[in-house]
């Protein structure tokens, strides 16, 4: 089977994408671009914690309620919820309501606060597990980086972060390339990747 399917303009994008008519936008214009950015990474890594178990479908609908439920993913707010906020977002329709994984985003937010006192950043930090080697199409669901970067993160007590997960929002995040290497996308995201810079180079 190949791995990539003609999109409506008749080109070739990967063949995920075409699984459901959100994914097509996605696929487009953001997963595999590089970012830098300190809130979209936190998000990232939180929604996709959010997933596990369910399919990224369903917290891509709800990527609007999860941004407003948490403030936008800001770190220095989220870090300082307490327990009156897990009951109000445990009553919130429009997000995942699991106890667990809302309470992982919370400790991963004073996590994140004290990564960035460390590090300067959570950009400077995240990219220094950057895949050097060509790759595509995606057919792995974890990388060596991917299990380095996850056994890290848990060492400094994040939750929710398994080298699945970590790799999942390392292909998002443009950390590597797994575009199919016939797909339209790909050399969009590459032009991307080496105009990048970054963070702490």
């Amino acid at each position: 089977m190949s791995a990539t399917i003609a999109g409506p303009d008749g080109l070739p994008r990967c063949r995920w994408c075409a699984a459901a008519p959100e994914f097509l936008h996605y696929h487009d214009t953001e997963w595999g671009f590089p970012v830098g950015d300190d809130r979209r990474l936190f998000e990232k890594l939180c929604l996709e914690g959010f997933q596990s178990g369910l399919s990224w479908r369903t917290i891509l609908a709800k990527r609007e309620n999860f941004r407003a439920a948490f403030h936008g993913f800001d770190v220095e707010r989220v870090a300082r919820f307490g327990a009156r906020d897990v009951t109000r977002l445990l009553k919130d329709e429009g997000i995942v309501r699991h106890r667990g994984k809302i309470e992982a985003v919370i400790n991963n937010a004073k996590r994140a606060r004290e990564l960035v006192q460390r590090e300067g950043s959570l950009a400077a930090y995240v990219w220094r597990y950057e895949s050097k080697a060509p790759t595509g199409p995606a057919a792995a669901s974890t990388s060596e980086q991917s299990i380095a970067l996850s056994k890290d993160l848990k060492k400094q007590g994040w939750q929710f972060v398994g080298p699945t997960t970590v790799y999942a929002f390392m292909q998002a995040m443009g950390l590597v390339n797994d575009h199919a290497q016939d797909c339209i996308v790909r050399e969009r995201v590459e032009r991307e990747r080496k105009r990048f810079r970054r963070p702490g180079d």
